[in-house]
């Protein structure tokens, strides 16, 4: 790990410019961009709410968090080491009081099934779904120290695969945690989406069996590699269509109306980093605007913070903001220990 790294503290950066987004964009969601305005004012002074509450988002994100903290205290990220620790998280999540934030109904759905006894995970999985709830919340593992590619790409993909098991949902969630990883490590945001295209190329007709198992099975495709290329491909297309927008879009559109409304796991990445790239500098810029858009606001924003959080670092966020933020503890525990 660079100094920088240690420096700026990316985790909790990340961690809380993701609640930050989340908590911003949480009451805009379901809106369209005349009714924000109208509610909110000029989306440029968006203002955090008060109390600053979370949704689903966070939560899942702070599960899977924890997760990976058991297992890489244990010993070595495997997907062996992984699942179980993964699994009860999401089974605690969904029956939490707390769970109340109008989830999705595709975790809700994969947490009923991840609960009986003696059925493979696989079988839960949502092989239909590429929502964005699998990408919303992979960004820990984007931020955990240590892991090779194959580990990052392999746990993204099934954190993804216990709930959505869509290929597009797994390439997404594997590409939200790598654009978090080079962020974090300091990579140049004007060359990100070219290093992104490169990557999903690079593994475009790569199934991650050791971590997937036999879930490729459950669609219609005749080979793994050409299950896994679907998703691949559908995330291609949208980061062309972000490469253009980042060169074209006026800040004042809604993104939305570019790269997606963000319901689905390939939009949300799209047009989160989208909110990001526009305002590379100007984090709280970044959300706001992240937050004043047409599709699903809260995932949009919890995504842009966490690039924005993972490419500044914790002092990213003004104390006024991430002070008050729910699960403030949580988030900071988690950062303290990847930033360590």
């Amino acid at each position: 790990m660079t100094t920088t790294t240690v420096t700026k503290r990316a985790a909790t950066g990340a961690l809380t410019g993701l609640a930050l987004g989340d908590a911003l964009g949480f009451p805009t969601e379901f809106s369209d961009v005349p009714s924000i305005l109208a509610k909110c004012g000029p989306w440029r002074e968006m203002e955090l709410p008060t109390p600053a509450i979370v949704t689903d988002d966070t939560q899942m994100t702070l599960a899977l968090g924890r997760a990976l903290r058991t297992v890489t205290d244990r010993g070595v990220l495997t997907p062996e080491a992984m699942t179980e620790p993964v699994r009860q998280e999401f089974i605690a999540w969904n029956r939490s009081p707390e769970n109340n934030r109008a989830p999705g109904n595709t975790c809700i759905r994969a947490c009923e099934l991840l609960e009986a006894p003696g059925r493979p995970w696989q079988d839960a999985s949502q092989i239909g779904s590429k929502g964005c709830g699998a990408n919303m919340r992979v960004a820990p593992v984007g931020l955990v120290p240590g892991l090779s590619d194959e580990q990052r790409a392999g746990a993204a993909q099934l954190q993804s695969a216990l709930t959505h098991g869509h290929p597009t949902a797994l390439a997404a969630s594997d590409l939200t945690a790598h654009a978090v990883r080079l962020l974090a490590e300091g990579a140049d945001p004007t060359g990100l989406v070219g290093r992104l295209r490169s990557y999903a190329y690079d593994n475009r007709a790569r199934y991650h069996e050791r971590w997937l198992g036999d879930l490729w099975t459950r669609a219609q495709d005749p080979t793994p590699e050409h299950f896994i290329a679907r998703g691949w491909d559908e995330c291609l297309a949208v980061l062309d269509r972000l490469q253009h927008a980042v060169r074209t879009v006026s800040p004042e559109t809604d993104p939305c109306l570019v790269t997606g409304e963000g319901w689905i796991a390939e939009e949300a990445l799209a047009t989160g980093l989208l909110c990001f790239l526009l305002f590379v500098d100007e984090p709280l810029t970044a959300l706001r605007r992240a937050a004043c858009t047409s599709g699903d606001s809260d995932s949009i924003a919890c995504l842009a913070g966490a690039f924005a959080g993972a490419y500044l670092g914790a002092d990213a966020w003004p104390a006024p903001w991430a002070d008050r933020i729910e699960y403030r503890g949580d988030l900071l525990a988690l950062g303290a220990l990847w930033d360590a």
